[in-house]
């Protein structure tokens, strides 16, 4: 899943693609790299970032990313785009314009009829566990047992979605890397993702460029800057592929692609061993 970020403000690339043709030149060129998907977002929820009635409205985070979608499907017809939103009217249009699936990072929480668009929809949804909402995060005390948390959330989370019409077939599980989570609780969230298994759905990481990278590559005691995350970010896609992800959310599409072809590798051959 290659992102793409319309937006001025975002962590990794604020400004980088909001004009539209750079934002379309940017999704095709993904597309061209091997990226299966483009995961399209108008509103950043980067730490400390205000959202709902005091972020960005649903207005304008259409007026980002709907034209972007359609230049996009008018290039490439059967391309799957996703769109990052945790808000219904926004999901409602993007699907109408031919995305097929919403990635909401509240998990459908944030906006109270979310669920219930999504289920009208019929559409893909990727439910993300956030502990708590961005402008929270600095001050949210660490979790006890942050696998346990995300894994007991994301199955109570899960479970309300198929309660409320939302197919299982149709939802795939983010641990939310990053998001309310310290430093170093992300750590074992990564090595433990194999047991979010148990819940039966297909499992997305997303640590692209990540502050935990970032933190771990730190020289002289400052953080490795984001544009410099590249391999730290491609030994987490390894990792997370090697412990059963489904789909990858990455920045850089071309090296991630080749990066997975040799983790897929090493899955195989460590099944066929095992078997």
């Amino acid at each position: 899943m290659g992102i793409l970020n319309v937006t001025p403000d975002s962590f990794s690339d604020g400004g980088q693609f909001f004009s539209r043709d750079h934002a379309v030149g940017h999704a095709l060129q993904m597309l061209d790299e091997g990226a299966d998907m483009v995961d399209i977002g108008g509103e950043s929820t980067r730490p400390g970032v205000r959202i709902g009635e005091k972020g960005v409205s649903a207005e304008e985070e259409l007026a980002r990313v709907l034209p972007v979608i359609e230049d996009v499907l008018r290039e490439r017809p059967n391309a799957i785009i996703s769109v990052d939103t945790y808000k219904h009217e926004v999901a409602r249009a993007c699907i109408s314009a031919g995305a097929e699936i919403v990635n909401d990072v509240s998990a459908l929480r944030w906006d109270p009829e979310m669920v219930a668009a999504i289920a009208e929809l019929r559409c893909g949804v990727i439910l993300m566990h956030s502990r708590g909402r961005p402008e929270e995060w600095r001050k949210l005390p660490p979790s006890p047992d942050i696998v346990n948390e995300v894994k007991k959330d994301l199955q109570e989370w899960s479970r309300v979605a198929m309660e409320s019409g939302i197919e299982k077939a149709r939802i795939v599980l983010d641990p939310g890397f990053g998001f309310g989570k310290s430093f170093e609780q992300n750590y074992p969230l990564l090595a433990g993702l194999d047991w979010l298994h148990e819940l039966g759905f297909p499992i997305l990481s997303g640590t692209s460029r990540k502050s935990f990278i970032g933190r771990t590559l730190a020289r002289a005691g400052h953080d490795a800057p984001v544009d410099q995350r590249l391999y730290g970010t491609l030994a987490t896609v390894v990792a997370s592929v090697l412990k059963g992800a489904h789909i990858v959310r990455v920045h850089e599409v071309r090296s991630a692609v080749e990066a997975v072809k040799v983790a897929d590798q090493i899955g195989r051959i460590g099944w066929e061993i095992m078997s």
